[in-house]
């Protein structure tokens, strides 16, 4: 991974632990709802995802964020997202909305060279050692490498504005949390009258 040309605005996603929590998402959310539920809208949790990290949209100054997607070599899309496929959907491609441009970067990782767990926190140690860099939106595999993930927080965070996704709250660090699944049930088109209709 280059260490040059980073934007001020850095998304690290583990996007198979991603994609199946949205299938867990949708699996139950259909059975309590009654409705099919379909894929989520992958630009609409972008957004969703970056306004619960802090971002808000910057007329006077084009704002460009970099979106790293890690997966799993094997996995060739992220099969409960659209659009999902890596390597002809997202991988280089862009968009563009009020919260300025979102460049999309696919990274497969070959495990038998490095476990993805390692070649997380590397890229994650990577971004935030750029001086470039001043938010970090982290979306780890939480219940799994959290631990991790906070210990190379508390070594290279700096002054930077760190935000960690997780569906459930976890043991502090020097960072700001959110709960993942509020960005995802956005993407899934899941509204918050159709969990609470009598209210």
């Amino acid at each position: 991974m280059k260490e040059n040309n980073w934007t001020e605005n850095v998304i690290i996603v583990d996007a198979d632990y991603v994609d199946r929590v949205a299938f867990d998402l949708i699996v139950n959310f259909e059975r309590m709802i009654g409705r099919p539920i379909p894929q989520a809208d992958l630009a609409r949790w972008i957004d969703c995802l970056s306004l619960d990290g802090g971002m808000r949209p910057n007329t006077s100054q084009h704002q460009e964020t970099q979106v790293v997607l890690i997966h799993d070599k094997e996995s060739t899309s992220m099969k409960n997202f659209a659009p999902g496929d890596y390597e002809n959907e997202l991988n280089g491609k862009a968009f563009r909305d009020d919260l300025g441009e979102f460049s999309v970067s696919a990274f497969p990782v070959e495990t038998t060279m490095v476990s993805k767990d390692d070649y997380f926190i590397d890229v994650l140690q990577t971004v935030c050692g750029q001086q470039e860099v001043k938010r970090v939106l982290v979306v780890p595999d939480g219940e799994h490498i959290y631990n991790k993930v906070r210990e190379a927080l508390r070594q290279t965070a700096g002054d930077k504005q760190i935000t960690v996704f997780a569906m459930q709250p976890m043991p502090g660090g020097r960072f700001m949390q959110e709960i993942l699944g509020y960005s995802l049930m956005a993407a899934l088109g899941i509204r918050s009258e159709e969990l609470h209709p009598n209210q």
